[in-house]
């Protein structure tokens, strides 16, 4: 299989910062409106760094969980609840990472609501769990 080369073409704009800094940032008319309208939910962005902390940990980027805490300098503990999201199913995971935008209030979907999902033994189960989560 051959790796082909991607090229992006994507205005950027310079501008001062504080203190005759510059500051580079994407022009905000090049980017589509359903692109910088909501927020990503949290619970996605979540996701995200787990699938990608466990992919260095496999390569061995990263030893275990203790190295993950100290790059995200967060305790052990909770660098556990994050990686335990890796326990998901892989359509629930995809479907994690995909949740709509939120415009405003309260994410629909909390990183609590699913370290329960992923708690449950089995797919099967965590599958029944995440259908009645939305």
């Amino acid at each position: 299989m051959s790796q082909e080369a991607i090229t992006m073409v994507c205005p950027i704009s310079f501008t001062r910062g504080r203190a005759g800094s510059k500051k580079i940032g994407q022009k905000r008319d090049s980017v589509p409106a359903s692109l910088t309208e909501g927020r990503i939910p949290r619970v996605s962005r979540i996701m995200a760094l787990t699938i990608k902390l466990g992919d260095d940990l496999l390569s061995g980027k990263l030893r275990d969980y203790a190295d993950v805490a100290r790059l995200g300098r967060i305790t052990r503990a909770r660098a556990t609840q994050i990686m335990n999201l890796q326990h998901l199913a892989p359509d629930i995971q995809e479907a994690v990472l995909f949740l709509p935008r939120t415009f405003a209030g309260r994410d629909a979907v909390t990183e609590h609501d699913l370290r329960a999902v992923a708690a449950a033994p089995g797919w099967d189960e965590q599958r029944r769990l995440w259908k009645s989560l939305l």
